[in-house]
Parts: C-alpha cells; sequence; structure tokens
C-alpha cells in the first residue's frame, strides 16, 4: 500500500493558533503541507502563525469562524478548499474547551456545551470533511484523561469520552476513503493559569518520569496522517501514564 504523499495537500487545523494547535500546524507545514489556520477570536496569533508558515515556502491560511453547527462546519471546509484550490487531505480537529467542573455541580448546559465544542463540531467537520474528499485522514484531539479519572473537569472528559467513541465509529463509517483516528495527550502544557511547575510535580508519576512537549503531539499526529494502514486507533501521547490505574483521580 502506497504511503500518502505530503506533496501539494493541505491540512485544516482547528483551534490551530495557540499551543498544541499551532505546533500541529507548523510541523504539517515542515511536513510539506499547506495549512489552513482556523480561529475563533485568536485573531493576530492565526495571521502570524500563518506568515511564519507561507515563509516556510507552503500555503498558509488563516480563517476565523465560529463553529457548532452543520452550516458552519460545512462553510469552513468549502472555505478550505477554495482557499487551497482542491481538497483538504487531513483535518485535525483539535479545538477544545476545557472548563473545570465537579460531577456532582454538573448541569445539563454544562455537558451540552462541552459535547457541542469538543464531540459535535468535530463530527460535523469530520461529516463535511468525508463528503468531499476522494481519499484524506482526519485526526481527533483527544485527551489521556479517558483512560483514567479525572473529577474536576466531569462535564470535559465526558465529551472526549464520546469523541473517542465517534473515532472508531467514523473510521468504519467513511471507511475506505477516509482514516479517522485519534490522539490523546498527556502532560505537555499546563493548563492555564499554571506553570512549567505544575508539569513537573505531575511528571513524578508518569512511568517515563518526564511531561511532553507539543512536538510530540504533532509527531503522532503526523505519524497517523502518513500511516496507510491505520484506522480508528487512538495514539496516547503521555509517557505511558494512562497504563497507571486511577492516576487521574485528584
Amino acid at each position: 500500500m502506497k504511503r500518502p504523499s505530503f506533496a501539494n495537500a493541505t491540512a485544516l487545523v482547528t483551534g490551530g493558533a495557540q499551543r498544541i494547535g499551532r505546533a500541529i500546524a507548523l510541523a504539517c507545514a515542515d511536513a510539506g503541507m499547506n495549512v489552513v489556520v482556523h480561529y475563533r477570536s485568536s485573531r493576530a496569533d492565526a495571521r502570524a502563525l500563518a506568515a511564519e508558515i507561507a515563509s516556510r515556502g507552503v500555503g498558509a491560511w488563516a480563517v476565523g469562524a465560529t463553529l457548532g453547527t452543520p452550516a458552519s462546519c460545512e462553510a469552513l471546509i468549502r472555505r478550505s478548499n477554495s482557499l487551497c484550490g482542491s481538497t483538504l487531505s487531513l483535518l485535525v480537529n483539535n479545538a477544545a474547551t476545557f472548563p473545570e467542573g465537579m460531577l456532582r455541580e454538573m448541569s445539563f448546559r454544562d455537558l451540552s456545551g462541552n459535547i457541542r465544542v469538543n464531540a459535535w463540531t468535530p463530527l460535523c467537520l469530520s461529516r463535511a470533511f468525508a463528503k468531499t474528499v476522494r481519499s484524506g485522514s482526519i485526526v481527533n484531539l483527544l485527551d489521556a484523561r479517558i483512560a483514567g479519572k479525572d473529577s474536576g473537569h466531569a462535564a470535559y472528559i465526558l465529551s472526549k469520552h464520546l469523541l473517542a467513541s465517534l473515532t472508531r465509529i467514523c473510521a468504519l463509517e467513511f471507511a475506505p476513503a477516509v482514516r479517522v483516528n485519534g490522539v490523546a495527550p498527556g502532560l505537555i502544557l499546563p493548563p492555564a493559569g499554571k506553570t512549567k511547575a505544575y508539569l513537573n510535580a505531575l511528571a513524578r508519576k508518569v512511568p517515563l518520569k518526564m511531561h511532553g512537549e507539543p512536538g510530540d503531539v504533532a509527531q503522532a499526529v503526523l505519524f497517523l496522517a502518513r500511516s496507510a494502514f491505520v484506522t480508528g486507533e487512538i495514539v496516547f501521547v503521555d509517557g505511558g501514564r494512562h497504563l497507571l490505574r486511577d492516576v487521574f483521580a485528584r
């Protein structure tokens, strides 16, 4: 089976202006892909990143969109295809919301809000992508917490469990034209308001005794994009932390 080529390929990275999304966008560019950087509110960061990507000799576009409905997702896919002059080759569903909240306090609004951003939008984008391409790849960004417990982010983790299930269902639904996989990062970047000291403290619980970097996640995305005989898989990029029982209970 021929390995997918990135020559003249274009990737759409949702929430690509900052943090892990930024690293994925840059890795796609370094691999030779054109990149559409989607953003919701980080316009300046997205435009600066697109300029940096373009300086590497590939096409780059920053596209703002508020997602959450099938129509808005279809519009983003159409816009991306129009900009690159063909059809997308890779969709990276990276955009997410990460609010705190305990299970005993969780409302239906909390749960539905997380599902809308973290599962429903990736599904709508994936369906729109699969309709337009002859062949391609989708990579969903999950979370290593799906292997354990995280009582402090109940609605979030439930939405990521749903996205994990959707990853496998879509892999079957969209085959053979489109492969669908997931990457589940662990300790990569500190959450808002935390520093690297937060990661270093938690790294003691990781089998590899270290935290990762955004580039580690980006390379896993590229691996899945290149691997023509892999679909329906979830790659944990967490130093083995998901192997430890109840490691996320805190």
